[in-house]
């Protein structure tokens, strides 16, 4: 008898859930139901929730598409959420009780997208060491550009001359709290143009999620002459410094505003921070990469860490009952 119980979240747990968010060793305010629910009318939110008699043990922000449960899809990265005292010993039991809860409830398949080990606030690994376990079957593997900024790194030469030019151009870097030139004038437009795509969030979206969270979304854009020209968002939590939105005008990129504006971002802005994360270059599930856009990201000192997408068979959950010895 497995000594954990599952149940879907509700709003009447809105307060338990975000009190367990703080101070789980593996997640980020993007796990806040504030955050969460800003697109609650794109998904179905099948977010589960794991007890220890009363005591809330575990999270997994999820939602349910064609009777399959994802991770969810509206966020950069999920997983299983947990406390930093629990064992590898009770995780395991923990995510057979989900998977157990998922079979009962004739869902088939769990896709997990993993948190990237640099958003952990302790060493939280023990999802990959289950996954294996259950031969979950390994289906999008994308790369994130990172920046340690505890140890030394170098810009290349091409990227120091993009620095120079941005300073002998004149280009003012200024952290706004309107995100509606970046959004309109550049963003949106250039999306449109290379990818025939629009931003994961509309305009109206940033600006209520920058709202909620003050202190965790900025915005940073490059003026020449009082006139836009680049920009980034950048979601910021304990660790991390995320750029979820780089873009500049096609016409000023001579000008070096993006060169200009993350070299400061990394030497001065973020400079305590462990680590700056570029975000992805991949495309096509992660079995393609943007070279061009890498290579611009690697040249700041970047290194590459990688993110996990598995898929899981809910009915294996018995597999897990041999491991413990």
């Amino acid at each position: 008898m497995n000594k954990y119980t599952v149940k879907k979240y509700t709003e009447n747990d809105y307060k338990i859930w975000n009190d367990f968010i703080v101070q789980a060793k593996n997640a980020t305010f993007l796990f806040h139901r504030d955050f969460m629910e800003y697109h609650k009318d794109r998904f179905e939110d099948y977010s589960l929730m794991v007890f220890e008699g009363e005591k809330l043990v575990a999270v997994l922000p999820a939602n349910k598409s064609e009777g399959i449960l994802y991770s969810h899809q509206g966020l950069t990265y999920g997983g299983v959420a947990y406390g930093d005292k629990i064992k590898l010993a009770l995780v395991i039991q923990i995510f057979k009780a989900v998977l157990q809860f998922l079979n009962d409830n004739n869902i088939q398949k769990l896709q997990l997208k993993l948190i990237p080990s640099i958003y952990h606030q302790k060493p939280a690994e023990e999802l990959n060491y289950i996954l294996f376990l259950l031969k979950a079957q390994l289906v999008r593997r994308d790369t994130l550009a990172v920046i340690d900024l505890s140890e030394p790194y170098t810009l290349s030469k091409i990227r120091k001359r993009g620095v120079k030019s941005g300073i002998n151009n004149g280009l003012v870097i200024k952290e706004v709290d309107d995100f509606n030139d970046f959004w309109n004038e550049i963003l949106i437009p250039n999306l449109l143009l290379k990818h025939q795509a629009k931003p994961v969030h509309t305009l109206e979206e940033i600006t209520r999620l920058k709202a909620l969270f003050p202190q965790k979304i900025r915005q940073f854009n490059v003026y020449e002459n009082g006139s836009i020209v680049a920009g980034t968002t950048i979601f910021e939590s304990s660790k991390v410094a995320h750029s979820q939105y780089i873009s500049g005008k096609e016409d000023k990129n001579e000008l070096g505003g993006l060169d200009l504006l993350f070299y400061k971002l990394i030497s001065e802005v973020f400079k305590n921070k462990r680590f700056f994360d570029f975000g992805i270059s991949n495309e096509n599930q992660g079995r393609n990469l943007n070279d061009g856009l890498s290579y611009w990201k690697e040249s700041f000192g970047a290194n590459i860490i990688v993110q996990d997408f598995y898929e899981v068979q809910a009915s294996n959950y018995d597999v897990l009952d041999t491991v413990l010895l």
